[in-house]
């Protein structure tokens, strides 16, 4: 990464990037997954959704300091 960015870009990265994650985690949960196939995937899909959660919760936490509880 050879880009040198300013830290507005940098906030709009990170706010694209929560979008999309957020985007993900709703298309998860609504069974919209495009690459769940059934079966042993139902599994898999879990995991994407708690790893898209967890990416939420980092982003928010990114772009506003406490206003979540900090869970251990």
């Amino acid at each position: 990464m050879a880009d040198v960015v300013d830290s507005d870009e940098l906030l709009r990265r990170i706010q694209r990037a929560r979008a999309c994650a957020a985007r993900e985690e709703r298309a998860l949960r609504s069974g919209d997954d495009p690459g769940a196939g059934g079966g042993s995937g139902s599994g898999d899909t879990e995991a994407r959704r708690v790893a898209y959660e967890v990416v939420l919760r980092v982003l928010d936490e990114i772009l506003t300091p406490g206003r979540r509880g900090v869970r251990d």
